[in-house]
C-alpha cells in the first residue's frame, strides 16, 4: 500500500523554481521527499533567469513554488495576481516584516564588502574606503540589472545617504570599479586575487568560501547595508497547492531551517541558530522605493553612470 501511494505522489511531483543556493534546494527537496514521499523537481538559476522562464511558460505554467533572492519579486507577482495566499503553520517565529499574505522568507542574506585578506590593501571598514587610492582598479560589484539584492543596496544607500550615495557611486566609478555579472562573477576575481574587494556582495556565498579555506572576509559597514529576505511563493496556477503548502511548512520547520542555516543564510525563524551574524546585529537601510518605476530609474541612473 505504501508503494502505491509513493508512486501516486511521484506522479504528482512538485516543481520548485529557485534562485540559489543549489545545494540548499537539493537538501530541502531530499528531506521533504523522505518525510512526505512527494518528489520535488528543482530548477535553479539566477532570479533573472527564473523569472524569464516563468514569463515564457505563462500559457502553460510548470512551477508550483517560486523561491526568489529578492523580495521585490514577491511584491511584483502579488501585484500581478499570480500568487496563492497561504499561512504556514510554522510561521509564528518568522518576523512580521519577513512575511505577507502570499509570501514568506526562506532565509535572509545581507550585502557587505568582501575583501581578500591577502590583497595587500588596507582592510576596508566603510563603503567609501573602496574609493581610496589603494583600491584603484581593484574593486568589482555585481550588476544590479542581474541582481535584485544589488539594486536594493543602491536604493538603500540612496535612502540612507541621499545625493551623497551618488557621489559615492561616482567616486567608485572614477576609482576604476568594474560592474561584473551576477554575484559569483564579481566575487571570483577577488577570491583569485586579481581584484581586492567586492562592493555589495551577497554574504552567504562568501561565508561558504571562507569555510572552505579562502582568504576572504565579509565586512558590514557601520553606516548601514541592506538585507535580502528570500521569499517563497506558491503560484496560483499550481495543481498541487496542498503539497506546495506542505513543502513550505517543511522549509520553515526546525529541520528545514537548520539546512538554511547550514547554507550560511540567516534562518527566517528567530528561534533557529545561525552560523553567522544576524540582521539585528547590522544597521539595516530601508529599501522601500516608490515601486518598480523608481527601481527602474535608479537602475537607469547607475547604468548611465557606469556606461560613461
Amino acid at each position: 500500500m505504501v508503494l502505491s501511494s509513493m508512486f501516486f505522489s511521484s506522479a504528482h511531483a512538485l516543481t520548485v523554481y529557485t534562485a540559489g543556493p543549489g545545494s540548499l534546494a537539493k537538501n530541502l527537496a531530499a528531506g521533504f521527499e523522505q518525510q512526505s514521499g512527494i518528489k520535488v523537481n528543482i530548477f535553479q538559476a539566477t532570479t533573472g533567469k527564473v523569472m524569464a522562464r516563468l514569463e515564457a511558460e505563462q500559457a502553460n505554467p510548470q512551477a508550483d513554488i517560486l523561491i526568489s533572492a529578492s523580495w521585490d519579486t514577491a511584491e511584483d507577482l502579488h501585484n500581478r495576481g499570480w500568487l496563492l495566499p497561504f499561512t504556514s503553520k510554522n510561521a509564528d517565529n518568522v518576523p512580521a516584516t519577513m512575511k505577507s499574505a502570499d509570501s514568506i522568507a526562506q532565509g535572509i542574506s545581507a550585502l557587505g564588502i568582501v575583501w581578500n585578506t591577502q590583497s595587500g590593501t588596507p582592510e576596508p571598514k566603510e563603503w567609501r574606503d573602496l574609493t581610496l587610492p589603494e583600491f584603484k582598479d581593484k574593486v568589482t560589484t555585481p550588476d544590479p540589472a542581474l541582481s535584485g539584492a544589488s539594486l536594493d543596496l543602491l536604493i538603500g544607500l540612496q535612502n540612507g545617504m541621499g545625493d551623497k550615495a551618488w557621489q559615492l557611486f561616482d567616486a567608485l566609478k572614477k576609482n576604476g570599479m568594474v560592474v561584473s555579472g551576477p554575484n559569483a562573477q564579481a566575487v571570483t576575481p577577488v577570491m583569485q586575487g586579481a581584484k581586492a574587494a567586492v562592493f555589495g556582495a551577497v554574504d552567504y556565498v562568501t561565508y561558504g568560501n571562507i569555510a572552505q579555506g579562502e582568504s576572504l572576509k565579509v565586512i558590514f559597514p557601520a553606516s548601514g547595508t541592506v538585507i535580502a529576505p528570500r521569499p517563497m511563493m506558491i503560484l496560483k496556477t499550481s495543481q498541487h497547492a496542498d503539497d506546495a503548502k506542505a513543502f513550505i511548512d517543511y522549509v520553515l520547520s526546525p529541520e528545514g531551517q537548520k539546512m538554511v542555516a547550514d547554507a550560511w543564510l540567516m534562518p527566517a525563524r528567530t528561534d533557529v541558530e545561525a552560523k553567522r551574524p544576524l540582521f539585528n546585529a547590522l544597521k539595516v537601510l530601508p529599501t522601500q522605493s516608490g515601486g518598480s518605476s523608481e527601481r527602474g530609474e535608479v537602475l537607469k541612473r547607475f547604468n548611465t553612470l557606469f556606461a560613461q
